[in-house]
């Protein structure tokens, strides 16, 4: 499968956000691991349950809270800031049992946000939409593409998978007044409920 965005090439940031898995795709590119196979899927080509847990206009967060039953807490991968923007990608796990529920990666404008929320982002405690919800931060979120992802090791590893099996995910841009400010790509692990 041809990827556009999967190359491991030192491009600068501003050409590699058109990538189906940016910015998951950089952070694992700077961490030396191979980037999942992606293909774009349409809304009615995921099955369910996943279908309904991203196919929506509401908070991730909120969407696998109320799916799963209880609050997700983050468990910070990796983070780095590069030109202005303060990348992390993230593991969300049920906060009862640990079991993870999302894998994501976030690219933020930091000066897009006032002192407490920026100090809270980069904290790496809370989860992004937890965050924005609770601090009443006015933004839409756009989804770019849904996703089919073949996970490579290291996904497998984290989401508790014994052999490859398709994943399904989204890529969305965050939007305040008119400008982008973010972007993330969220991939759910296999989910039977």
């Amino acid at each position: 499968m041809t990827v556009p965005g999967t190359s491991t090439s030192s491009r600068p940031v501003e050409s590699r956000q058109s990538g189906l898995l940016y910015p998951l795709d950089l952070v694992y590119e700077r961490a030396g691991i191979e980037v999942p196979r992606v293909e774009v899927v349409q809304p009615d080509e995921i099955p369910l349950p996943y279908r309904s847990l991203l196919v929506h206009d509401i908070d991730m967060t909120l969407t696998l809270e109320r799916h799963f039953g209880g609050r997700v807490v983050l468990r910070p991968l990796s983070t780095f800031t590069e030109s202005g923007s303060y990348f992390r990608r993230v593991l969300l796990v049920q906060e009862y049992a640990g079991q993870p529920v999302e894998m994501g990666a976030i690219r933020m404008r930091l000066d897009a946000f006032g002192d407490e929320i920026r100090r809270q982002i980069l904290e790496n405690e809370v989860p992004l939409g937890r965050i924005l919800r609770d601090g009443r931060f006015e933004y839409q979120s756009r989804v770019k593409a849904f996703l089919a992802v073949i996970p490579n090791p290291e996904m497998m590893g984290v989401f508790w998978m014994r052999e490859p099996r398709v994943l399904y995910g989204r890529r969305t841009e965050v939007v305040r007044k008119g400008a982008r400010i973010g972007d993330i790509v969220e991939v759910l692990p296999l989910v039977l409920r």
